[in-house]
């Protein structure tokens, strides 16, 4: 069970921002070199994006399709890999504090990540994740923080909101 997370220094709603936007997967899933959004409304369900996969004469084009979605929380995607498979891909946002942490869950379903889903593809998910997650956290991360006006103390005798 390849399951990985990231504490990452922006609110859940800066790291759903990343996530609605299907041309920003390329820079931060791991191995793609582009990605576009394909029909529908990213993330709603059922909408699809397409990305490359490898580069050079290596490449070839994969899709993605939104199987669940609850905006703030819940992504889940199914990634069409052509003859390396298919994988159920859930990504999980919660609040934590003033940040964000982010779970991401994958299950090779179809085809040869299926077939060969044994310990060794689990730790080299494992290792894929990591370096994904790291990723998505320098995306949302160059974003600017938002602004937090600091409390100012009520002077003495004074109840604020009185």
């Amino acid at each position: 069970m390849a399951i990985r997370h990231q504490v990452i220094e922006r609110s859940p709603e800066t790291v759903w921002a990343v996530l609605e936007d299907p041309r920003l997967y390329a820079e931060w899933v791991v191995g793609t070199s582009e990605s576009r959004p394909l029909d529908g409304r990213w993330p709603q369900v059922g909408s699809r994006l397409a990305y490359v996969l490898g580069r050079g004469r290596l490449a070839y084009e994969g899709r993605t399709v939104v199987r669940r979605m609850e905006r703030l929380r819940w992504l889940e995607l199914e990634a069409d890999s052509g003859r390396l498979g298919t994988a159920r891909i859930a990504i999980e946002v919660r609040t934590w504090g003033p940040h964000s942490l982010v779970l991401v869950d994958e299950h090779p379903l179809r085809g040869l990540g299926g077939a060969l889903h044994t310990a060794p593809l689990e730790v080299l998910i494992q290792l894929r994740h990591r370096k994904m997650l790291a990723r998505l956290a320098e995306v949302v991360e160059r974003r600017p923080a938002p602004e937090v006006s600091p409390e100012v103390p009520a002077p003495e005798g004074l109840v604020r909101g009185a």
